[in-house]
């Protein structure tokens, strides 16, 4: 759970979840395994027609809810259940509570239940009551009084070694380190509490209103035993499990293991309609009490908010977490409160408060990895921004951010101060193309990678003499869209574009009129200022004047295309301009390899051994995988692939100054992944990707050279 009072004390945690070797072994093990495991998992399944099924089972639910509780609750209770309804956690909490009370009941099981952690049902209990987790490792994290690591795998942050010295407390035993023998020894100490326990307590992962029937997913079978050998059973459910049918309830358990862990089915599936039979001593007719508490602690205001709602949709899969890479690095205390990973950032605002979600919606590197593989379809990343975005609007905006956002929306001092700053910088380049020694005002611990320095003359000023001629029967009228990076730090890539376009037809033009894509200032919580900055920039480009608006910045074009649309569409005038403007934005490779479809005779082969990275904004927001593959085998390179291509370099813009640790440990990893591969080249198509992973084999000294493909591209060029 998030205790961190402001930010500078959160960091201090990560960098302590940094520190801890074995933690970050297990998540990377975890990682590179479940990548894997759910390829296969899916393999013969139409994987986006699975999840569109379940968004829309999801959303009917969402629409429909307190209809579908009221069918629920009919038919539950005709077969012998008491159904309740608990506005908030304390409520559902303390009606659980009543029910032990007036069961006289004393000992209480549980299974896993992520519903019973939101309303932190065992700190309620606990107090006047034996409460027992039995699933395993939930009863492990019971007995080190902390919260899970993971919404599916809890104790994953935890070796066999420090288990078997937990279990040889409990069991005042010496315990080896044998996960065959620890599974044993927490089986002989459970078992007693499952046949002592006078209630059992459980969560369900889908209820169906057509016949009052809860759905529960387990792989231990601990939930069987918690709902039936107890006199009495409480499921504590919330509002957003509630399903019309068998058929939609079976729609959300087909994709739902397969996302969590990369199984086609987990080793139980238990259904429960009504009452069941219960041997148990002071049970009446030998039938069980049973309750259901559906728990709506804000769901039904979420379900009125058209871009929240989908919030609502999540089956806690936790797969967001599975693949975000800050996860891999510090683990789910460091990246959640109660529930974990991408979700849990958002969850936690509308479940634990402000206080607890505002240290945390800022660690997110907009790598969208989580909307990837979301089993549910949410937009993740856009909804953490937005949250980001209230918290600073109700607490206050901080100062560098504020600062930023004034400087981006306005143009002229954005580039009047990046040409101050080329001045000021030569005594600290030492003559090379980096930044030697920042004073750390400016890069406090950013010397994990060499910084580049701004270049002699941006690519604006040099446009008039690079400009190519005018084809005489253009085939494509191209806006060209720099992006701020390569503008001022990198214009050699957009000359090295210039070259690979050259014979194409291509009428190309630059506007002058464009400033920053503002995905810095979205990132820091500046939404006003992401505005203004993207009115800019759909007045500077007018998308009637042009066939494609191209560019060679992955994070710009991704911005541009999927981000401009939800930032001023809702503008009366310039808002008509914005669709068209998106639909044309290209990506570099897409458009050379797609579009003008280069040959392989316009290139001279070198034979060079060359990988990729590719960037999160180019593979996952634009959706282009394959057309960088081709272009590099097309232009004489020979092509290798790096396991973890589409894996974050750690840059994420800003990210990467306001948490530099994470940031250096996910470059690390990347950097090994591209060495292993024996290539001489690292090819990229993104100036941020070119900055973080130049940079950083710079610093590392590595052989392996750093280029944007439009720089490779035009290497080869005959």
């Amino acid at each position: 759970m998030q205790k961190a009072n402001n930010l500078k004390e959160y960091k201090r945690e990560l960098g302590e979840a940094l520190d801890n070797d074995f933690l970050r072994k297990a998540m990377d093990k975890f990682a590179v395994a479940y990548r894997s495991a759910r390829i296969n998992a899916f393999k013969g399944h139409e994987e986006e027609v699975l999840i569109h099924e379940v968004v829309r089972v999801k959303d009917a639910g969402i629409d429909n809810m307190m209809a579908l509780y009221e069918e629920f609750k009919t038919r539950a209770q005709a077969a012998g259940v008491h159904v309740h309804l608990a506005r908030t956690a304390h409520e559902a909490n303390e009606l659980i509570a009543n029910i032990a009370r007036k069961n006289a009941c004393k000992k209480i099981i549980k299974s896993k239940s992520m519903t019973a952690e939101e309303t932190l049902l065992n700190h309620h209990l606990e107090p006047e009551f034996e409460v027992t987790e039995t699933d395993l490792g939930e009863w492990i994290i019971q007995l080190r009084h902390e919260g899970p690591t993971h919404m599916v795998m809890p104790a994953i942050h935890l070796s066999r070694h420090q288990v078997a010295d937990l279990f040889a407390d409990v069991t005042a035993r010496e315990q080896k380190p044998d996960i065959q023998r620890l599974v044993k020894v927490a089986r002989r100490e459970l078992r007693a509490k499952f046949t002592q326990a006078d209630m059992g307590i459980s969560g369900a992962n889908v209820a169906i209103a057509k016949t009052g029937t809860l759905g529960i997913v387990t792989n231990e079978g601990n939930a069987r035993l918690v709902t039936t050998l107890p006199r009495v059973h409480v499921a504590l459910v919330g509002l957003d499990k509630l399903c019309a049918s068998l058929q939609d309830a079976l729609t959300i358990l087909r994709v739902l293991p397969r996302n969590a862990t990369g199984q086609a089915i987990t080793s139980y599936v238990t259904w429960i309609t009504g009452a069941n039979q219960c041997l148990a001593r002071g049970t009446e007719k030998n039938k069980k009490e049973m309750h259901i508490v559906f728990l709506d602690n804000g769901r039904t205001q979420l379900a009125r908010d058209p871009l929240f709602k989908q919030v609502l949709r999540c089956v806690r899969c936790g797969a967001c977490a599975n693949v975000c890479p800050v996860y891999r690095m510090v683990g789910g205390h460091q990246m959640g409160h109660v529930y974990i990973g991408a979700i849990g950032l958002i969850l936690t605002y509308f479940f634990h408060g402000r206080d607890k979600a505002k240290n945390l919606v800022q660690n997110c590197i907009n790598c969208e990895a989580c909307k990837h593989v979301c089993a549910a379809g949410i937009d993740l990343p856009r909804l953490i921004k937005e949250i980001h975005t209230r918290i600073q609007d109700e607490e206050g905006h901080p100062l560098t951010s504020v600062l930023l956002g004034k400087v981006l929306k306005n143009r002229k001092l954005f580039h009047t101060l990046l040409r101050t700053a080329k001045a000021a910088q030569r005594p600290i380049t030492g003559g090379t193309r980096y930044l030697s020694h920042l004073p750390q005002i400016f890069a406090r611990d950013q010397d994990f990678r060499a910084l580049p320095a701004i270049a002699k003359k941006p690519f604006r000023d040099m446009w008039k003499d690079v400009r190519p001629p005018k084809p005489a029967h253009p085939k494509f009228k191209v806006a060209l869209f720099s992006g701020c990076v390569q503008d001022f730090v990198y214009p050699e890539q957009l000359e090295a574009g210039i070259k690979v376009l050259a014979h194409h037809g291509v009428d190309l033009d630059f506007p002058m009129g464009q400033t920053c894509c503002g995905l810095p200032v979205q990132m820091m919580g500046e939404k006003q200022a992401a505005r203004d900055v993207a009115l800019q920039n759909v007045t500077a480009i007018d998308p009637a004047d042009y066939d494609y608006i191209l560019t060679l910045c992955a994070s710009c074009a991704s911005h541009l295309k999927n981000n401009y649309p939800f930032l001023v569409g809702d503008e009366p005038i310039v808002g008509v301009k914005v669709q068209q403007f998106s639909d044309k934005v290209m990506s570099f490779s897409s458009f050379v390899n797609d579009i003008l479809q280069v040959t392989r005779e316009e290139f001279n082969p070198s034979g060079r051994t060359a990988t990729f990275h590719s960037p999160c904004h180019l593979c996952r927001g634009m959706g282009v995988v394959h057309a960088p593959h081709e272009l590099i085998e097309k232009s004489g390179y020979r092509f290798v692939r790096a396991d973890e291509e589409q894996v974050c370099c750690g840059f994420g813009g800003t990210y990467t100054s306001k948490f530099p640790q994470v940031s250096q440990q996910i470059l690390n990893n990347k950097l090994d992944d591209v060495e292993k591969t024996g290539a001489e080249l690292l090819l990229t198509e993104c100036p941020g990707c070119v900055l973080q992973l130049r940079g950083g084999m710079e610093t590392r000294g590595s052989r392996v050279q750093v280029l944007h493909i439009a720089e490779a591209l035009a290497r080869a060029k005959k």
